[in-house]
């Protein structure tokens, strides 16, 4: 493998992270000069150095291996998260060096979860960057680097095979640069709207922008100590709720259905599903707590519990309510929305709602199976029929993705967390979710945690974002020769 290759293509991808910081630097000098300016300038300018510098020493090289490929996407996401700390310590405030880490994971992740205290004493500036990483983060860094890269003709495709994983490829079915294309119309397309909307239902423009980058990003960062619960808007919550819903969606799906096409949203069986377990799950907890008098009436429940269920199964995060205080069945229900998140193909963690599906299905295959032994079944999915490494590459992600969800939750109760909170910080990042329960509820933040724990919480987010194998393939010293 040529590593120098490698380097050069990260630093493409850091010159164009510094372009978003630039633009943050911007945003600080609109906000009068803000404290954020000086930090992200500089921040910007050395991310830029650090990108430019492989760039002269490297030729340009037309094709790429799978194994160049790969490890230019988690080698991009590391770096990604590494630079993404400048701004962070430079500005200084609650920004150790650790919370600095765990914060740049979190926004790249779009996992959401926060060290910060008070979020509302940051400077606009730094704000914006919080939130253009995880915006950036949402789609993919190497997704967002295709689009400024030139024509690379087989290297793009190997890139992009790279950063999808093969649960979302199913729904694409364009050439490598019309993929990027698709993503990018979608994604950007969604955040206007998104933005647009908010603004109409009582935001400031500046809010507005932010709360929809997180949102379209599944993410859950907001510009307010208190989340959504700040507004205490029906109206922003149900934008919202659709927003979050729909970005969990796998985005080949959306754009189908936008552009008339035959494979859409509605034929789709993951997509129907999906949206029917939001449905479901809603009404089940708004049961619960409308019948254990946690709230006076079914609408007022219904609203808390659409929410805070829809936020967690697509992976956001954001908050209306303290739900360390809902029924215990409620939170069952909000920790398997964690558990299974929404659709492959879409800016959610998780297991997926697509994995879910294959093994309900390879279940009824082998319960078939036992009935019938002759019998040939086949497990088709949306129509597709599913190839064997992708039946047998689910349950091995879902064993592992539980391996390392039981070695968090161990690693944070021997630093001496009590076990919800070990438990569902652990679940919480490897799902990408954010917030959990106890003392990382949706009302609370991690700085709290031992130091020990908030780094193993940084890793499990890397580890769900690239999901898992994608991280693991770096320890293998084999793998690099």
């Amino acid at each position: 493998m040529r590593l120098s290759v490698v380097l050069r293509y990260v630093g493409v991808v850091m010159l164009f992270i510094a372009l978003f910081m630039l633009l943050s630097a911007v945003v600080a000098a609109v906000n009068h000069y803000d404290s954020s300016f000086y930090p992200l300038l500089l921040s910007s300018l050395l991310t830029a150095l650090i990108g430019v510098f492989p760039m002269i020493f490297v030729e340009r090289i037309e094709q790429l291996s799978t194994k160049e490929g790969y490890c230019i996407v988690v080698c991009s996401w590391l770096a990604a998260c590494v630079v993404s700390m400048f701004p962070y310590l430079m500005w200084g405030g609650e920004f150790t060096l650790l919370n600095a880490w765990f914060e740049s994971v979190s926004s790249f992740t779009t996992t959401g979860a926060s060290i910060l205290n008070d979020v509302e004493a940051l400077p606009r500036g730094l704000m914006f960057w919080r939130m253009s990483s995880t915006w950036i983060g949402g789609v993919g860094v190497v997704m967002f680097a295709l689009v400024v890269l030139p024509s690379l003709g087989r290297s793009k495709m190997t890139l992009t095979s790279v950063e999808m994983s093969n649960l979302a490829k199913d729904n694409f079915r364009y050439r490598t640069q019309m993929i990027v294309q698709i993503l990018m119309v979608v994604y950007v397309g969604l955040t206007a709207l998104s933005t647009l909307l908010l603004k109409l239902a009582g935001m400031t423009w500046f809010d507005a922008v932010c709360q929809a980058m997180s949102a379209c990003a599944t993410s859950g960062f907001s510009t307010k100590n208190a989340s959504i619960a700040f507004w205490n808007s029906p109206l922003i919550e149900t934008i919202l709720i659709v927003v979050m819903a729909v970005a969990g969606i796998h985005f080949g799906l959306i754009y189908a259905t936008v552009t008339g096409k035959r494979n859409n949203i509605f034929r789709s069986e993951v997509t129907r599903n999906y949206l029917a377990m939001l449905l479901v799950g809603s009404i089940a907890i708004t049961l619960s707590l409308w019948m254990a008098g946690i709230y006076p009436d079914p609408i007022t429940a219904f609203r808390y519990a659409a929410f805070q269920f829809t936020t967690l199964t697509t992976s956001t995060g954001f908050a209306t309510a303290d739900t360390n205080t809902w029924t215990p069945f409620a939170i069952l229900i909000l920790i398997f929305g964690s558990f299974v998140c929404a659709c492959s193909g879409s800016t959610t963690g998780g297991i997926k709602f697509n994995r879910l599906v294959i093994a309900a299905k390879m279940l009824r295959a082998r319960l078939q199976q036992q009935q019938h032994p002759n019998a040939i079944i086949r497990i088709r999915v949306d129509g597709v029929l599913q190839e064997d490494t992708v039946m047998s590459a689910v349950p091995v992600f879902i064993v592992a993705y539980l391996l390392l969800l039981f070695a968090g939750a161990m690693i944070n109760a021997l630093c001496g967390v009590d076990l919800m909170t070990s438990f569902s910080a652990a679940l919480a990042c490897i799902s990408n979710v954010g917030p959990g329960f106890g003392a990382v509820g949706s009302l609370e933040n991690y700085a709290d945690l031992p130091v020990v724990s908030r780094f193993v919480c940084s890793i499990l987010m890397l580890f769900g974002r690239l999901e898992i194998f994608g991280l693991i393939q770096l320890f293998f010293l084999k793998w690099w020769r």
